[in-house]
């Protein structure tokens, strides 16, 4: 506060603040009903004091879902109950990363959808070494979803080359491809094999 003033001036700067924002509000009033609007000029559509109802503005209503969206408590407890430590991700090799790296698996490869977008090769691949896994699972639904079988004798994947010469209620017999994961990592074919059911 500057020495040199005393209550009496005080009083008079507030007075004259006061009037200031009268005039400055009449005349704004004044401006939107006397002048002709021009609809490429920017002008004030609403003068002080006759805001509309909040409902009638955008960005009023995006605040009001937000609000509605606040965060409660319980919400903690949820996240809780997803990171306890039954669901909550343990590595196979842990090493220590630097926090900016991801810590947990991408949840995108949780989805089966995912699952459809992946070339054979990859699919394999998380079907031999994603071993007990739901990603390993889920591969498998794949490849069996695009006519892939999974033999149990010989633990490869096999498909029909052609329709069978023989079928009977224990086997099929013909021509096969085989997925190779132990020597070549390809996919091979297998002539007058047996494939059988069980």
């Amino acid at each position: 506060v500057n020495a040199h003033m005393t209550p009496g001036s005080l009083s008079e700067i507030s007075e004259k603040t006061k009037e200031y924002k009268d005039s400055l509000q009449s005349k704004a009033v004044s401006e939107n009903t006397h002048s002709p609007r021009h609809p490429d000029q920017h002008t004030m559509t609403n003068p002080i004091g006759m805001i509309p109802n909040m409902s009638q503005r955008p960005g009023d209503l995006a605040l009001e879902a937000s609000f509605n969206n606040i965060p409660q408590s319980l919400d903690s407890e949820r996240y809780e109950t997803l990171n306890s430590p039954k669901t909550q991700y343990k590595p196979r090799t842990p090493f220590a990363t630097p926090l900016h790296y991801p810590q947990t698996p991408n949840p995108t490869f949780d989805q089966p959808r995912m699952f459809e977008l992946f070339d054979t090769d990859t699919l394999f691949f998380i079907f031999y070494y994603q071993q007990g896994t739901y990603q390993q699972y889920l591969a498998a639904k794949e490849l069996k979803r695009q006519s892939w079988r999974y033999h149990k004798k010989y633990l490869t994947w096999f498909q029909r080359h052609e329709e069978p010469k023989e079928i009977t209620p224990e086997y099929e017999q013909g021509t096969y491809v085989y997925f190779d994961y132990e020597t070549g990592w390809c996919q091979r074919k297998k002539c007058e094999f047996t494939f059988t059911y069980q």
